[in-house]
């Protein structure tokens, strides 16, 4: 018999405000007002930057790394005579052709020696710097973006025992998800359903609203996890949300980092190929930012992968990006170069990045995002990212 505890524990049943729920799912979406759309991929376990989008132009890049991020010679494809791209964004080629694909190199968090990938995504997902202590980041940046838009409402849909964005979380509404979670009643069912939560203030809406969502979801295939949430997310901006957050995992390249990057960045490629196509003719106004915790050691390791470093990469996709170019100061590989004589070094904040999308998108003033939604920023001059 369908009750109450059914309701919240059974895998096939949603609803509820994500914001005021235990629950987070893979994918969190959220509704503001205006056209644009934007797009948050967390990568975590710290994507290795120089790997993605290779300074192959920097003569010293050979010496650290005699087998992996081999430029051209080695399969990548060339993007400006001095980058190249990671042969296994081979299906974004047409995206960059297009101006619809960019990367930022050389970024971070304020993030800085410790080499924890939870306390890195901590910091990334609060988007706070390293002056407010782990206990006080209780919110996500886009959470606070939500709070600095007017008109934001929420819809209703979660997931059981997926993965936290707590990018999102926080005192604004917003909604979350799992596509493999869908909600199928027959006819019966449905009645009980109905009585048993249309005279409940806190259950009859969200769980009418997560009926409705379910019913249109076409079922998922076995395997397709990431390809469906990003169906999903692209299914829910093509109606009323216009912020979509969801992670991909599985970038800690310790060893092995060639087929660890490969399938990776594989994701990443379905992933943006999935919401283009499912974004239709709203691709257009769409901004894709997906950001990693850190980035990796300037040098290759004896197990053919890449250790716990500080600068990394950025990846921008959408038809709103001004794409076709890897964005950011370049501060080099050679002697002196490099962050703690290991790692790459951060020339820009990755908040400020993310901060200037957000007014382009948005229309926040810069005091919005320098005070609210990452508090203590400079956001400094407009790197252009947006067409």
């Amino acid at each position: 018999m369908l009750n109450r505890r059914l309701f919240l524990q059974g895998s096939a049943l949603l609803g509820c405000s994500a914001a005021a729920h235990p629950f987070l799912s893979t994918v969190a979406l959220a509704e503001a007002p205006g056209d644009n759309r934007l797009v948050v991929i967390i990568l975590r376990g710290a994507m290795d930057g120089l790997d993605v989008v290779q300074p192959y132009g920097d003569a010293a890049l050979r010496a650290l790394r005699p087998t992996l991020s081999v430029g051209p010679e080695g399969g990548a494809f060339d993007l400006d005579g001095f980058y190249a791209m990671h042969p296994a964004l081979a299906p974004l080629r047409p995206l960059w052709a297009a101006g619809e694909l960019g990367f930022v190199q050389a970024v971070s968090t304020p993030y800085r020696d410790k080499r924890s990938h939870f306390d890195g995504q901590d910091l990334l997902e609060a988007g706070t710097g390293m002056d407010v202590p782990a206990h006080l980041r209780r919110d996500g940046w886009l959470n606070r973006l939500l709070q600095a838009v007017p008109g934001v409402r929420s819809q209703t849909a979660y997931s059981v025992g997926a993965e936290a964005m707590p990018v999102l979380a926080g005192g604004a509404p917003f909604s979350s998800w799992a596509p493999e979670t869908k909600l199928v009643l027959d006819g019966q069912a449905q009645r009980l359903f109905d009585e048993l939560y249309h005279d409940d203030p806190r259950f009859a809406v969200p769980a009418a609203e997560a009926l409705a969502i379910s019913r249109t979801m076409p079922d998922q295939a076995e395997g397709e996890g990431l390809t469906a949430i990003a169906r999903f997310a692209a299914a829910r901006l093509r109606e009323e949300t216009r912020i979509a957050t969801f992670s991909i995992n599985g970038w800690d390249t310790h060893r092995g980092q060639k087929g660890g990057l490969t399938r990776g960045l594989g994701q990443v490629s379905d992933v943006v190929l999935t919401l283009k196509a499912g974004l239709g003719p709203d691709w257009a106004r769409t901004t894709v930012l997906a950001m990693t915790e850190f980035g990796r050691m300037a040098a290759e390791n004896g197990g053919g992968g890449t250790d716990h470093g500080t600068g990394g990469a950025m990846i921008l996709a959408g038809g709103a990006v001004r794409g076709g170019q890897v964005f950011g100061q370049w501060p080099g590989l050679g002697d002196g170069d490099l962050y703690a004589g290991r790692d790459l070094m951060p020339t820009a904040d990755v908040r400020a990045y993310a901060g200037w999308a957000m007014r382009g998108l948005f229309g926040l003033d810069r005091a919005a995002v320098e005070g609210a939604i990452f508090p203590g920023l400079d956001l400094g001059a407009d790197p252009r990212i947006l067409a």
